[in-house]
């Protein structure tokens, strides 16, 4: 039986995904997501071209893998569609590999508009969602009026469903009235189109487990942003972490075999909420531009700070992970000094754990350590021998702050511009890896 590698953001999401999943494909027969919705944002950069991905797994740039959208994740089916159709203008034909759960639950049109009066309702208190409808679907799916992939196959209850759950949210949403019988039937062409593309994920992962097949488990957003371990109320409305993977595709505990989190080599975050190594001047700008940090779902810009082990660590703990995907180090080129967060000063005490107490979080102190930059470039570098001294000294502290070896190490956006370490664990993962060993 092959090994089943779980790749997940050890950070606040935006860690560059999209490109490790892209970049280690070609190990795995078939690439499954697990939660999240359109809400997530995974851009590859292959010879030049750039693939921004929402739903669909990125694995689905390689030729031959199965792409499975898992029931954890919540599915709008028109921005389903449209995925399908740019990837269709860019030369990728889905075809026959994708699989969407039966137990999906849907994204409708009142889910947007429930999200974005939410937003409003919270005023200074707002979350920063990206106002796609994700959390309304995921209320629906926990309060248990959500409507599912399957529900659209059996048909027999969906006028009842749509009818119920449009009324309600027309009480809810004075100034205007929608009607139901326009969703259904938007529903019933959504059916008719999904329906090749939907089976039982479940089902399907355990049959291919049994022949062998190797399984890439893909979590959206990151560890930092779970609904239940992360910065609470500040986060996504899924489990993010690796919880996630066994409900949201239907798989037990064993069937995953390894951890890979993914984190910048410095901190970035889109919305509201914690980042307690923000810098708000020159340099955080400076990053900012260097690093294009501006989200690929809705091209806010993304607020940047300092490396925060403290953060990385707490990420390792609650998703076991087996070593580090370390990205965007060459945004640091050509600094001077670099921080690491080490821990955090709150009053006259020092925390080197995460607090689930936001009120401990806003008013604490990040306790940095000072390490010298590198003017030597590194973006490009295909082995780890040629990056600066600096640069393997920061990696290195940043292993140790972490408490987890940095097995992999992004130096650009192209899926070539990257270092897998031969001393690793992830050399042992992927024996036959097509990138360039260090």
């Amino acid at each position: 039986m092959g090994m089943n590698i779980a790749v997940l953001g050890a950070q606040w999401g935006d860690e560059g995904k999209g490109k490790i999943v892209d970049l280690l494909t070609p190990h795995f027969g078939i690439v499954a997501r697990y939660q999240g919705g359109h809400n997530a944002g995974h851009t590859v950069y292959v010879n030049g071209r750039k693939f921004v991905l929402h739903l669909i797994p990125s694995g689905i740039l390689h030729e031959g893998v199965r792409c499975v959208i898992g029931n954890g994740v919540v599915v709008d089916p028109q921005a389903l569609f449209a995925e399908i159709e740019e990837l269709a203008r860019l030369g990728i034909e889905v075809g026959d590999r994708l699989l969407v759960s039966e137990k999906a639950h849907l994204i409708l049109p009142y889910h947007r508009e429930l999200d974005v009066l939410s937003e409003a309702r919270r005023g200074e208190r707002k979350i920063g969602t990206t106002s796609r409808g994700i959390g309304p679907a995921y209320e629906d799916k926990i309060g248990r009026r959500g409507i599912r992939v399957c529900d659209l196959v059996d048909t027999r209850a969906l006028a009842d469903e749509v009818r119920e759950n449009v009324n309600a949210r027309n009480q809810i949403i004075r100034d205007s009235k929608m009607e139901w019988q326009t969703v259904y039937e938007q529903l019933l062409a959504h059916g008719a189109r999904l329906r090749p593309w939907t089976g039982d994920v479940s089902l399907a992962l355990h049959d291919a487990m049994r022949q062998g097949r190797r399984i890439l488990f893909e979590g959206a957003q990151g560890a930092m942003l779970d609904i239940d371990h992360g910065t609470y109320p500040y986060v996504t409305s899924s489990n993010a972490s690796i919880g996630g993977a066994c409900t949201g595709l239907g798989i037990p505990p064993r069937a995953v075999h390894g951890v890979l989190g993914v984190a910048k080599a410095y901190t970035t975050r889109v919305g509201e909420g914690p980042l307690p190594t923000e810098l708000l001047g020159d340099l955080g700008e400076r990053l900012r531009e260097s690093g294009q940090e501006y989200g690929a779902s809705t091209g806010r810009p993304r607020r940047c700070g300092w490396y925060d082990a403290v953060a990385v660590r707490y990420a390792v703990r609650v998703n076991g992970i087996d070593a580090l995907a370390l990205t965007k180090l060459d945004v640091l080129d050509g600094l001077e000094a670099i921080d690491i967060c080490t821990g955090y000063r709150v009053g006259d005490r020092t925390i080197d754990t995460f607090p689930a107490d936001l009120n401990t979080v806003g008013p604490c102190t990040p306790v940095y350590e000072s390490w010298p930059g590198w003017t030597a470039p590194t973006r490009g570098v295909c082995r780890y021998d040629d990056l600066p001294d600096e640069a393997r000294r920061y990696i290195a502290r940043l292993e140790e702050v972490s408490g987890v070896p940095v097995a992999v190490i992004s130096t650009g956006s192209d899926r070539a511009e990257t270092i897998i370490r031969d001393d690793s664990i992830a050399a042992r993962w992927f024996p036959a890896a097509s990138v360039h060993l260090a």
